[in-house]
């Protein structure tokens, strides 16, 4: 069997739970399997600990393959890629020898300070509680930012350790498990307590494509599940048409809904390139940021045309569009896609160039 055909196999398992995975609130044990074997937790992995390491295009392109298929499950993948970047670039090798001896390892985390910490010999006691973590029912570590001693901390503690509420009740991504962590006056030793590393421009576009590239990908999948209709006997009602594709005005919004997850994809991987160039200046940042943003309208856009295809019938729940209809409609709102506050950054990077 190929690489390619494995991939494939792999991809056609967490099409399949997707629905299971959705019902469960978490990846199923199938999905989490095929996301191992897939390379996905692995993606910023350290290479000297067996990960990969991957650049932003790979992350993004990976996690837009998955999100094609499954959404959360991507959704849960991106979440251990940022977490595993922030843990890799805070602790020394002595400490990330510990946290990546298994690069396939799921990691969940905030970047909210959600925690405080009070100084005891050999480290701190946490009590806290974090909020939309996802992956964390099945996470082994989960890296969390805290207050102490007045200052942004970064921790990696087991999630054994803590205790998982079940918060999350949400219409779309119910597959991520993003419930709330808690912490009860934990110990956490000074060797998993780091300085917090603040995120460069490339950083942040980077934990940007880990929402973004399951969005892209649901958008996708959405188009596969449009086109397929085309192919089918499903005609449009109350016409003399005997299918979907003699319709001129279905071709139409077929195109354009193509056309519009098509640029997604473009602006998404551009942007993605950009940041792997580094360097980037006080407006590149903030102008990738809003073309991210435009990316993730572009998704909601076109879901919202194929749901016009398809009619009423595609809010059936045995429907697979109407759940990525949903899982589009809530993870392109993720506050790394936020268009107001992206325009809003643009403008006051624009007003800061001028000449006193």
């Amino acid at each position: 069997m190929t690489e390619d055909a494995t991939e494939a196999g792999l991809l056609e398992v967490l099409r399949a739970h997707a629905e299971k995975t959705e019902q469960d609130e978490r990846p199923s044990p199938e999905s989490l399997d095929a996301l191992r074997a897939l390379g996905a937790l692995a993606l910023r992995a350290p290479r000297a600990h067996g990960g990969a390491w991957a650049d932003t295009v790979a992350v993004a392109r990976q996690l837009t393959a998955i999100g094609r298929a499954c959404p959360s499950s991507a959704w849960v993948a991106g979440t251990s890629a940022t977490a595993k970047n922030l843990a890799a670039h805070s602790y020394p090798e002595a400490t990330a020898a510990e946290l990546f001896a298994d690069p396939d390892t799921l990691f969940c985390g905030s970047g909210s300070p959600g925690g405080r910490g009070e100084r005891v010999p050999g480290g701190i006691r946490v009590t806290g509680r974090w909020p939309n973590v996802s992956g964390c029912e099945d996470a082994v570590w989960a890296g969390v930012a805290l207050i102490v001693d007045g200052a942004v901390r970064f921790a990696v503690v087991p999630v054994a350790e803590l205790s998982v509420n079940r918060t999350w009740h949400m219409a779309g991504m119910r597959g991520t498990g993003s419930h709330t962590l808690v912490a009860e006056n934990l110990m956490v030793p000074d060797e998993r307590l780091a300085a917090a590393v603040p995120f460069g421009p490339s950083d942040r576009i980077l934990y940007a494509m880990t929402v973004l590239g399951p969005v892209v990908g649901a958008a996708q999948g959405a188009l596969d599940a449009t086109t397929a209709m085309f192919g089918s006997d499903r005609k449009p009602f109350m016409t003399a048409y005997s299918r979907m594709g003699e319709s001129p005005g279905a071709r139409h919004w077929l195109a354009e809904a193509a056309y519009l997850v098509h640029r997604a994809e473009n602006t998404m991987l551009a942007a993605a390139s950009r940041a792997d160039t580094g360097g980037l200046s006080d407006l590149d940042s903030p102008r990738l940021h809003l073309d991210l943003a435009d990316a993730a309208r572009d998704c909601r856009a076109a879901v919202e045309l194929m749901l016009d295809l398809h009619g009423a019938s595609g809010f059936r729940t045995t429907s697979r569009l109407q759940r990525l209809w949903r899982d589009v409609a809530v993870g392109s709102r993720h506050p790394h896609l936020n268009p107001y506050l992206a325009t809003e950054n643009l403008g006051a990077a624009l007003v800061a160039q001028l000449p006193d």
